[in-house]
């Protein structure tokens, strides 16, 4: 697509896509297991579920420290039951979150985990999860990035 050319416009669910994350983005707490619930009704699923899944991982990257993250994971949880590819998602920012906070983790677990919590994990502080990815990450670039983090850690 040729974005320079003022006769061609945008797809319509490049349009709602947007409009979605501008919603999302600016919506009350109080209303937004709703407005979720609303994108997700969406026809263009995978539009869709792209813009839930970049809204709760903005809500997770900044609640997941702080005790509020329990009550909206679980709500957040309940509003995606039906979409696996979210409920993996909140599933990963809550082994992170347990991780990053030294709660108690299956180092068995994170070897299993996705190539998404790996790799957010090797850029972390938990010297017993970098070590762990460091030496047997799924894949180069999480492997590469756990020896970068524990190298900066042992600078400090």
């Amino acid at each position: 697509m040729n974005h320079d050319d003022p006769t061609q416009e945008e797809p319509a669910e490049h349009l709602r896509f947007w409009d979605y994350l501008r919603e999302l983005e600016q919506v009350a707490e109080a209303d937004e297991v709703g407005l979720v619930a609303e994108v997700l009704t969406d026809p263009v699923q995978e539009m869709a579920q792209s813009a839930v899944l970049r809204h709760l991982d903005r809500r997770a990257a900044d609640l997941h420290p702080e005790p509020a993250y329990e009550p909206w994971v679980e709500k957040m949880t309940q509003a995606t039951t039906r979409y696996p590819r979210l409920t993996r998602r909140l599933h990963d920012w809550s082994f992170f979150r347990a991780i990053t906070l030294r709660q108690p983790w299956s180092p068995d677990a994170l070897h299993d985990s996705s190539d998404w919590l790996q790799l957010k994990t090797a850029s972390a502080s938990n010297t017993t999860a970098l070590e762990l990815l460091a030496e047997a990450g799924r894949t180069n670039r999480i492997r590469n990035t756990a020896k970068t983090s524990l190298k900066h850690q042992s600078e400090r």
